[in-house]
């Protein structure tokens, strides 16, 4: 392992579990156990845990807490009573994408924001920056917590057994609730996740998120890797920061704009956006689907029947849970419409598909 990549509460427990190993986000962090598509089914039929305590979580409190993140949040947290969670972005001036991140209003009414693991460092800054003006405290809070992600149809009945609170069935979608561990500390439970699947995820001190992991290990749920995570998330239709969001793709163009809420007072990017919405852009994120078995890969060119380049896949496989070859691409606007036949050159041969919904498998959200 490189000396400089930093490591998670759990890392010995995937060390332990003989989990393949690789960098993500300055990370050490588990690639795969058993392997990805046995892990991926687990999570679409019954249950599996993913350690994601690399994501960052930045506090934000004071007097202005609530003016200040609706003034760098695209989504309007005036709505949010204590307890709910709403997903949104971060914007530059001109549209691009600071981050993706979900806020947390807490029970005292300051926020809590999650944000990407690789952006945490950038996110933190960008936000203190913009602080100027506001009465406000912002602090990262991100070595004070591990972080659980289980997820899948049984998810429910596993928390419920781990904690012994017949109660968390009944937290509703997006939203969050508090639990104390025999010596005071806090644990946050949220109906969150990012597989499309039913699921949640369990904040507590990393000694806690230990012992969380090793009891769910020992009740039979499968642990998780963030190959997996990432072939759930992209058939849901989830965006990945980096490759359907980044400073150069904007929500517009992402097809995200349903989370930048324009009827709500100044946001930083809210210009952008609003012109962007009533001129157009030239480029948008669509999902196609390939006529064939070919696996399309980050980095491939997207063509016209012509051979014209028109785009370039930002995420691709085929899918384990459709049996189809399917990809998210960034594409001229002009090519964006459902039923658009575009190609996917793959190495030496050019592979025939069509634009369909990004939404390529059916979520099973509990709301």
């Amino acid at each position: 392992m490189e000396e400089s990549l930093k490591t998670t509460c759990l890392h010995g427990e995937h060390l332990a579990l003989g989990a393949k190993m690789s960098p993500f986000a300055g990370f050490d962090m588990p690639i795969q156990y058993s392997g990805i598509i046995d892990e991926h089914n687990a999570v679409r039929l019954h249950a599996g845990m993913f350690d994601v305590s690399h994501m960052g979580e930045i506090v934000v409190n004071g007097k202005d807490a609530e003016a200040f993140v609706n003034h760098i949040f695209t989504n309007d947290v005036r709505e949010l009573g204590p307890g709910g969670i709403l997903y949104g972005m971060m914007l530059y001036p001109d549209g691009g994408t600071v981050d993706d991140l979900l806020v947390y209003k807490d029970f005292d009414g300051s926020y809590l924001l999650v944000v990407n693991a690789a952006n945490t460092e950038k996110d933190y800054k960008w936000i203190l920056e913009n602080a100027a003006g506001f009465d406000v405290e912002v602090f990262d809070d991100s070595d004070s917590w591990g972080q659980i992600a289980l997820q899948g149809p049984e998810a429910e009945d596993a928390l419920v057994r781990l904690f012994g609170i017949e109660e968390l069935r009944e937290l509703e979608f997006y939203t969050f609730c508090d639990i104390e561990d025999e010596e005071g500390g806090r644990i946050i439970v949220s109906r969150t996740g990012y597989t499309g699947e039913d699921g949640f995820e369990i904040y507590a001190s990393p000694d806690n998120i230990t012992d969380f992991w090793t009891a769910l290990l020992a009740d039979g749920v499968k642990p998780c890797g963030l190959g997996c995570r990432d072939t759930l998330r992209f058939e849901a239709g989830l965006p990945l920061y980096g490759d359907e969001l980044s400073p150069e793709i904007s929500p517009v163009m992402a097809g995200l704009s349903m989370f930048c809420r324009l009827d709500k007072p100044d946001f930083i990017g809210r210009d952008a956006i609003l012109r962007q919405k009533s001129e157009g852009v030239s480029r948008k994120i669509v999902g196609i689907e390939l006529k064939d078995n070919a696996v399309p890969r980050a980095g491939y060119p997207v063509e016209l029947a012509d051979g014209t380049v028109v785009g370039t896949v930002t995420t691709g496989y085929h899918s384990i849970s459709l049996g189809k070859s399917i990809c998210f691409a960034l594409v001229d606007a002009s090519c964006a419409a459902l039923g658009t036949l575009l190609c996917v050159r793959i190495r030496k041969r050019v592979f025939p598909g069509e634009v369909i919904k990004k939404r390529f498998y059916k979520t099973n959200y509990k709301k």
